[in-house]
């Protein structure tokens, strides 16, 4: 198989010179996904809503690969503000609850853009059955 790549169309992708996942395989790697809509905007809102959208652009790019949110084996939360831990934990159990990822919650100094309050990144294997 080739190797594929998918794009959400942030501003860093191109500036920055990746791609928001590769597939390889049946492993697809989405890259750190801050909370960037459409237009390039930042979504506004507290770390829940910002999580929320690095959801929604994380399965977009694993469903534009062939995958699903069952195929997500592995999430990383990246938060500014550790008090910001249960309401970002909340919505990734809403995205990813089902499929049980091994996830690490980490606390950092800083993201791309001040206002960002929490960056995700995803990994998926495609064709592993659920082993619940």
């Amino acid at each position: 198989m080739t190797r594929r790549h998918a794009f959400t169309g942030s501003p860093y992708e191109a500036q920055f010179g990746f791609a928001r996942a590769v597939r390889e395989g049946n492993r697809i790697i989405v890259a750190g996904t801050g909370p960037v809509e459409d237009d390039g905007s930042s979504t506004t809102g507290d770390a829940a809503a910002q999580a929320e959208r690095c959801c929604v652009l994380i399965l977009r790019a694993i469903e534009e690969l062939g995958g699903s949110a069952d195929d997500v084996v592995r999430t990383r939360m990246l938060l500014t503000d550790p008090a910001d831990q249960d309401p970002v934990g909340a919505v990734h159990a809403r995205f990813f609850g089902e499929a049980r990822p091994a996830a690490t919650m980490a606390g950092i100094a800083w993201l791309c853009r001040p206002e960002w309050k929490v960056e995700m990144e995803a990994e998926a294997l495609l064709g592993m059955p659920p082993s619940r």
